[in-house]
């Protein structure tokens, strides 16, 4: 089965302990101030957000997203946040080496075919979940796949779904003059995962064997060209069947 229309890259995701930490890593890393984002009441998180320049997918942009220490969510006791964050050993890894690159979003345009896209495939993305946050020009609303575990699957490299309302969070950001040149993925079970990227359409993602890895590739406004990589496993993610 596939989805009516095909899937995009929306977004990457750098995980960071602390939003100061990821505001510290872009500068640093990619040397650029990251633009205003918001909070997520629904996960206790909240995040910075950087548009990306790139042919192929227009509307792509990078979040540095990090829990929200005050917030308590608004997710019903016992459910986790989304991309792993409440996973002790991802937190770990922050804390000893920093915000990194940990998972990538996809935007489709019918959620429901997708998601049963892939449930035809015996993959359990999670519910659809209706979330929102304010902005200076009005209320921002999406749906996006959450597992009730959090979990990212294939350690990260299955990208979660979103399907956005009438706007686009790229659509008010300012170029920050960086450039996505491409994403590949990285997994031992590469075949299943482009397996399941078909059958929604996505074709822009290629994916090879080996360990579990995002890697992407950015031109910077100073030219030069940086590549974001990171082993994605964490201890209680496994790869899914």
């Amino acid at each position: 089965m596939t989805a009516a229309a095909p899937a995009q890259l929306d977004h990457l995701v750098v995980a960071a302990r602390t939003l100061d930490d990821g505001v510290a890593w872009c500068r640093a890393t990619l040397g650029v101030e990251p633009g205003p984002g918001g909070a997520h009441p629904l996960f206790g998180t909240h995040n910075r957000l950087l548009r990306l320049d790139s042919v192929d997918h227009p509307r792509a942009y990078l979040e540095i997203i990090a829990i929200d220490p005050p917030v308590r969510p608004q997710r019903a006791p016992g459910l986790k946040r989304w991309f792993d964050l409440d996973d002790p050993a991802l937190q770990a890894r922050l804390a000893q080496q920093g915000p990194q690159l940990v998972h990538w979003v996809a935007a489709v345009p019918d959620l429901a075919a997708a998601t049963a896209a892939w449930a035809a495939l015996g993959i359990d993305r999670g519910p659809a979940l209706a979330a929102s946050r304010p902005t200076p020009d009005g209320l921002l609303q999406w749906q996006i796949t959450v597992r009730d575990d959090g979990q990212r699957l294939f350690d990260g490299a299955l990208p979660t779904l979103i399907q956005w309302g009438d706007t686009h969070p790229s659509a008010r950001m300012a170029s920050a003059g960086l450039t996505l040149r491409s994403l590949h993925l990285q997994h031992p079970q590469a075949d299943r995962l482009q397996q399941a990227l078909a059958a929604i359409g996505l074709t822009s993602v290629a994916a090879s064997a080996g360990p579990a890895r995002l890697i992407t590739r950015l031109s910077g406004p100073d030219g030069q060209e940086r590549c974001l990589t990171h082993p994605l496993l964490a201890a209680g993610n496994p790869s899914f069947p």
